[in-house]
């Protein structure tokens, strides 16, 4: 073989292996870019579970404890009633009622065979500490991801490459000002 030929095919094989680097690198950019997008959007998936769920299980919990509270009101207003009763008819009357009271409170046990509200609360709980949870992850795994795409495109050659096809470096997720502060769960 002539050595010209020698140098052209080596000039040939080092040309390849540039353009093949950059379009892998290319690629990766664009792989890590959609990362950053899909983990982001993950963020705001829990987000969004977050502000659909609280309010409805906030709402659940009010209804439960109200009926258990206003049965249980019922039944010590009667119960006053009846102990306070000076005549036969303040009696009777006071008894009608403590034995409505009690008949509804019949009711809310066959219908929910333990009274709900302290469960439900422990629910509401439970449901809080997993939707923060699972925030949580999601924010820490957005930033890990938006660390390394960060990272590939400042580290050379990969900052030629995604400045020129505008690659911008993305912002870390930081939590906004007052978020030091819980969230509060109000009942009224």
């Amino acid at each position: 073989m002539k050595k010209g030929t020698i140098i052209l095919i080596a000039v040939i094989v080092i040309i390849g292996i540039f353009i093949i680097s950059i379009f892998s690198s290319y690629n990766t950019l664009v792989a890590l870019d959609e990362g950053v997008n899909t983990q982001w959007a993950n963020v705001e998936s829990k987000l969004q579970r977050r502000f659909d769920l609280i309010p409805n299980l906030v709402e659940s919990v009010k209804g439960a404890m109200a009926q258990e509270q206003e049965v249980f009101t019922a039944i010590a207003d009667a119960r006053a009633k009846l102990a306070g009763a000076t005549s036969t008819s303040e009696s009777v009357e006071a008894s009608n009622q403590l034995e409505s009271a009690l008949s509804r409170l019949l009711v809310v046990v066959e219908n929910y065979p333990e009274l709900k509200s302290n469960q439900n609360v422990t629910g509401l709980m439970d449901e809080l500490a997993g939707t923060e949870n699972r925030i949580s992850t999601e924010r820490d795994r957005y930033n890990e991801i938006v660390g390394e795409y960060n990272s590939t495109i400042r580290s050379f050659p990969k900052n030629i490459l995604a400045g020129m096809f505008g690659f911008d470096e993305r912002p870390f997720f930081e939590a906004t000002e007052g978020a030091e502060v819980a969230p509060e769960v109000n009942f009224d």
